[in-house]
């Protein structure tokens, strides 16, 4: 972690051309470098048309300046920004006219990263800002706003409040053991541990959800060469996305795209057909189709409707990927549906909507209302180790009354939970979130 004592500076807008650049300061020499650069300092908060000057007093832009007085800026501290013109070299010159002046280079999320060590965002919500940036369909952008307005740690403050409550019930039993209290025939204490082990459904619910809106959906197409895995793709996808031929073989490698269902951001994985004996060239594709399955969120196993195929793919996947079987081709003589399976014809269409309905269903996922809130694996991961630790509490009570383990499975599932805001963080973990921000923000 860098010091805060350091100002710091870097062009937030994205490296390129483009008819506006931003380049941005914040730090305890942000007031003077704005003296030198601008020749005076902006009234806070206004936008004045400046010239942005050297060390030396050379004119290296034109634009419109912003000052923001610490505290009341994103960072927490005091920030100046630059609005000039989107040329590569005249934001160069503009971050090199600061540096000399005193500013450092910022690193990667520096300015988020300032923003919650200085109270300004929790972690989650700091993390919704990168979230926000590399939404990748309108629904998760939309869930990625709310998680950074505080949706989300709302939610999870709830939580912890709720295992507060609880636990001063249980250590306050515990510390008059002179009343003798029953821990098991205590209703206010039942009522409160069923409010929070509802509490933990739900939000665990919505955390998965989360996940999916902000890391997508990754589903690979397998199956048996010329059973119309690439015809499905480009259905799918709504373009000539892969080759399509009557040559069994045609793929021989793994093609990617990208597809929005209902909000729901899905990369289709189509790959070569599984046989046996292929030659030296199919073979490697074959080898990368293996290998994307290892990835697999969901599989769907692409049958010909007109063949007779018995069973499912026969290959190592990873615990809890899911397989749909799809019966393709039905609008072909002789072919034969099956009821557990999603019948579809990749030629005409029939059986598109059912399909993506169980790409959705596979994802659990559902066109979620207003109150979405995107989140990370390492959300829901905090949010199974509290719920771990609050089931073995509860079971210690339940079978040997123990209170005592109850108050300390409850410390530390919300410990867990302190985790997710930053409550509680380590210098290590909030270096590997912020290092993945992009530069600028």
């Amino acid at each position: 972690m860098q010091s805060l004592a350091d100002t710091i500076v870097a062009a937030a807008t994205p490296p390129g051309t483009g008819g506006v650049g931003i380049v941005r300061i914040s730090g305890p020499d942000a007031e003077g470098i704005a003296r030198r650069m601008l020749g005076s300092l902006p009234e806070p908060r206004y936008a004045s048309f400046r010239n942005f000057k050297n060390e030396e007093g050379e004119d290296l832009d034109t634009g419109l300046a912003l000052y923001f007085p610490a505290p009341t800026s994103f960072t927490g501290e005091s920030v100046l920004e630059l609005h000039g013109h989107g040329g590569p070299l005249v934001m160069a010159m503009l971050v090199d006219a600061a540096i000399s002046l005193g500013a450092r280079r910022a690193q990667p999320g520096e300015f988020s990263q300032r923003a919650f060590l200085n109270g300004k965002l929790d972690l989650s919500q700091a993390e919704a800002i990168a979230d926000l940036i590399n939404a990748g369909t309108s629904q998760a952008a939309r869930a990625a706003l709310r998680s950074l307005s505080g949706e989300f740690s709302k939610a999870v403050n709830t939580l912890a409040e709720l295992l507060t409550r609880l636990r001063l019930h249980v250590e306050a039993a515990i510390d008059f053991p002179e009343e003798e209290i029953d821990f098991l025939s205590d209703e206010l204490l039942k009522k409160r541990l069923d409010e929070c082990a509802d509490a933990f459904a739900l939000l665990q619910d919505e955390a998965r959800q989360g996940r999916v809106l902000r890391d997508g959906f990754r589903v690979v197409i397998v199956g048996r060469p010329n059973a119309g895995k690439s015809s499905l793709l480009n259905l799918l996808s709504g373009q000539d996305a892969a080759i399509v031929t009557e040559i069994a073989g045609t793929t021989r490698d793994v093609l990617r795209e990208q597809i929005d269902i209902d909000g729901l951001a899905v990369e289709l994985v189509d790959t070569a057909g599984l046989r046996e004996n292929p030659d030296r060239v199919e073979a490697e594709g074959i080898r990368r189709a293996r290998e994307a399955l290892r990835s697999a969120d969901a599989v769907l196993w692409i049958q010909d409707a007109t063949e007779t195929e018995h069973g499912v793919i026969d290959e190592p996947l990873p615990d809890g990927t899911k397989i749909t079987i799809v019966r393709n081709k039905i609008d072909l003589p002789g072919a034969k549906r099956e009821p557990a399976a999603v019948n579809i014809s990749a030629k005409t269409g029939e059986g598109l909507d059912a399909l993506r309905q169980r790409i959705r269903d596979l994802a659990g996922y559902e066109n979620l209302s207003e109150g979405a809130f995107t989140a990370r694996s390492r959300h829901v991961n905090a949010l199974e180790r509290a719920a771990i630790h609050f089931r073995t509490g509860t079971t210690a009570l339940e079978e040997a009354n123990a209170g005592e383990l109850l108050a300390e499975e409850l410390r530390l599932a919300q410990r867990a939970l302190g985790a997710i805001t930053g409550e509680v963080s380590s210098d290590d973990l909030l270096g590997r979130i912020f290092s993945e921000f992009c530069i600028g923000k």
